[in-house]
């Protein structure tokens, strides 16, 4: 027998169930002219099922019917989709054709088998062109990077020079995930791989801020999807994009509200934490491929210690943190050299050289901004000559790791720069030596 509305709030709808309830993520069919469909995102009393209405109908009321359709969200895979740009159903937003309906699918819910013996037997160095990168934060191979930063600070132009530099340099699959981000953002990317002839190697997928937040929460999903068939089917390495992983929290936080779900301590949702690890989870290597990548952070506030910057941050292996003191200097990218840090930054994986630069540097670093209270007192002048030698040193190495980058080339109209790794060591011995 089909389900009957007995309750209607805000995108909650709650359907009654005699027999035969649905399953846990189901979609369900209303029956009327919108053929509306909801998902079934909990149960109470294994009859009454609360519902997430997908796109909004406020058309909906008590009493109407509802039948379950034995199927989830189910997203279309494959090349089909490659230079696409699809919503968090896997309908274009390119302004083409649907993909056609004989290509494969895949829900958006099923969890990719792990292989916890599975370990990359050696790690490889993917060279982006970005000094500051290259040097704090290697990008290796099945990893993940977090880009940190309030607004207006660089994430996304640093997102995008990664994608165009990475693109270029490697045969690997790009997987996009707009999350919640502004439309604007999202077409300035789809023009930049356009123009750079990078859409042939890129899947985008956009659930932005005019969607609802079921979409904006789902979309992380529906990208790792596509991400986990490329790797497990096709055997592809993939560079998966993420922007931006709090608004993918902000959006579940939305949910939690209108499920009327009591947050925890620091404001945000019941499932928060099993919520963010879901997804990270999914975007892991095997034996068959690998899913590298790098996920901007947005700090509310400039407050680096919000929970929720706290918890997606120990998620990842590389953190680099954008300062708006960094970029009121002038300095692109505006990279907090300080408080940028990386677990991968050791002999074993970067090499002896690399590594011991990496300690010089950061040391230099650090003593760079205990002078600085010290000069802003009684003058560089007044420093020892060691000091003062170390001092110039790091002005000399913070210059240093200033960068064009090719996706601003366009509006600042200054060629965007590329240096290899080896440049970049070279460029930090001359300096420090």
């Amino acid at each position: 027998m089909p389900g009957v509305i007995i309750g209607v709030k805000e995108l909650v709808v709650k359907v009654q169930f005699d027999d035969n309830p649905p399953e846990l993520n189901e979609l369900l069919e209303v029956l009327n002219d919108n053929k509306t469909r909801l998902m079934v995102e909990h149960f109470e009393d294994n009859q009454i099922a609360y519902c997430l209405n997908l796109n909004s109908d406020l058309s909906l009321k008590t009493g109407q019917q509802v039948e379950g359709t034995s199927q989830t969200i189910e997203i279309p895979v494959g090349d089909q989709i490659i230079g696409r740009v699809l919503d968090t159903f896997g309908q274009p937003l390119d302004g083409l054709e649907p993909v056609r309906d004989n290509v494969p699918k895949k829900s958006i819910h099923d969890y990719a088998k792990k292989s916890d013996q599975y370990k990359i037997a050696k790690p490889q160095i993917m060279e982006t062109g970005i000094k500051v990168i290259d040097f704090f934060t290697p990008f290796v191979k099945g990893r993940k990077i977090g880009i940190i930063g309030g607004a207006g600070v660089g994430k996304t132009v640093l997102t995008m020079e990664l994608i165009n530099n990475t693109s270029k340099s490697s045969s690997s699959l790009s997987i996009f995930s707009g999350m919640g981000e502004r439309i604007r953002e999202g077409h300035e990317l789809w023009l930049t791989l356009k123009e750079n002839d990078l859409l042939k190697n890129s899947a985008l997928f956009f659930a932005q801020t005019n969607e609802n937040p079921i979409q904006r929460s789902l979309i992380g999903l529906t990208a790792a999807t596509a991400a986990e068939y490329f790797r497990d089917n096709d055997k592809k390495d993939v560079l998966f994009f993420a922007d931006n992983m709090y608004r993918y929290v902000q959006a579940r936080n939305e949910l939690s509200t209108v499920l009327e779900q009591v947050p925890n301590e620091g404001g945000y949702g019941a499932t928060f934490f099993s919520d963010v690890k879901t997804l990270q989870d999914r975007l892991s290597s095997n034996e068959n491929g690998s899913i590298t990548s790098v996920q901007t952070i947005y700090v509310p506030a400039d407050d680096i210690t919000d929970p929720a910057v706290q918890m997606i941050q120990h998620e990842m292996d590389s953190i680099i943190v954008l300062s708006r003191k960094v970029a009121e200097q002038g300095i692109r990218p505006a990279v907090d050299l300080n408080s940028t840090s990386s677990s991968l930054l050791t002999p074993e994986i970067v090499g002896d050289r690399h590594y011991l630069l990496s300690i010089q540097v950061q040391a230099l670093l650090k003593k760079y901004e205990s002078l600085r209270s010290i000069i802003a007192i009684i003058g560089e002048s007044e420093l020892s000559p060691s000091d003062r030698a170390d001092y110039n040193k790091a002005k000399r190495l913070i210059t240093n790791f200033a960068q064009n980058l090719n996706v601003m080339n366009k509006l600042t109209g200054v060629k965007g720069e590329y240096f290899s790794l080896e440049e970049t060591l070279k460029s930090i011995e001359e300096i420090i030596v």
